[in-house]
């Protein structure tokens, strides 16, 4: 019996194909982080350019920073600061009022049994797929009845039934992963159900919590819709504020790119300032 000798690959052809895969990866991050970057490194420059700079190429790294254009946008008639104050209370009203709930709820189709639990569940989770343009008539029209138009309460509201469902989907998939056991022992040694809640529950599926609360307000923080048909000059929110530098002159790019600072910072702060619990919900919400 005859046996034929692998050929191993030349150590050059070996190097060869590493150098190649690691060339392309390389080459994919930076595509990919320069897709994401790049835009907002161009509303940063932007931001603090003069008018006559925006257009012009040879000043498009090099140019004389202002910051006439963060004041701008605070005067009249953009008072930008209102619209500011506004999505902060809506986009805060909004969390307190749904974690809560959403957290009720997922505890609810996690650890009881009732009539229809599972198409309840997937009630819930099919309404994330029905379109705004198509409920926000029927919530005009309500809101118009009621006196609510161009309320705060109003977009609160609006969006507890955006973000509600999302927050109920992502909560109980936390919760599923708490043991059962831990609870049933606590209950036989005289703990209350709301105090196994409060004490076990909520901590273990803490970082779920914090993740659906980030989510939740990052959705009603950027929210356009609801807010440009509900709200018409008290409710004004931040992106209905932006498309307020579109003049009979043009598009005011500079004001733009300032005003799309004080949308993107706020959400660059809360990512840092919660991305212990964002990486922790990535590890616990996988575990079964």
């Amino acid at each position: 019996m005859s046996y034929r000798r692998l050929q191993m690959p030349a150590p050059a052809t070996v190097l060869a194909q590493r150098w190649s895969f690691e060339f392309f990866h390389a080459a994919g991050v930076l595509l990919i982080v320069g897709t994401i970057v790049l835009p907002i490194f161009w509303i940063l420059l932007t931001a603090f350019k003069q008018p006559r700079d925006v257009y012009s190429l040879a000043a498009a790294l090099s140019f004389t920073p202002t910051l006439e254009n963060l004041a701008t946008v605070f005067a009249h008639p953009w008072h930008l600061g209102q619209k500011i104050l506004n999505s902060l209370l809506v986009a805060a009203g909004t969390v307190v009022i749904a974690i809560p709930m959403a957290t009720m709820a997922a505890y609810a189709f996690s650890r009881f049994e009732f009539p229809f639990k599972k198409t309840l569940f997937l009630l819930v989770i099919a309404s994330q797929f029905i379109p705004a343009a198509v409920v926000v008539l029927p919530f005009f029209l309500m809101f118009k009845a009621w006196g609510l138009l161009d309320t705060r309460f109003a977009l609160i509201l609006v969006n507890l039934s955006i973000v509600l469902p999302y927050a109920v989907w992502m909560i109980k998939g936390f919760l599923d992963a708490v043991p059962l056991e831990i609870e049933e022992s606590a209950m036989v040694d005289g703990a209350s159900r709301a105090r196994v809640i409060w004490e076990i529950v909520v901590p273990a599926a803490w970082p779920g919590i914090i993740t659906a609360a980030v989510f939740s307000f990052t959705l009603t923080w950027n929210e356009f819709l609801f807010a440009l048909i509900l709200g018409k000059q008290h409710a004004l929110t931040l992106p209905i504020g932006l498309i307020g530098f579109r003049t009979e002159r043009g598009d005011l790019w500079e004001l733009m790119a300032a005003g799309g600072l004080f949308i993107t910072l706020p959400m660059f702060v809360l990512s840092l300032m919660v991305q212990k619990h964002f990486v922790g919900s990535l590890t616990a919400g996988s575990v079964r």
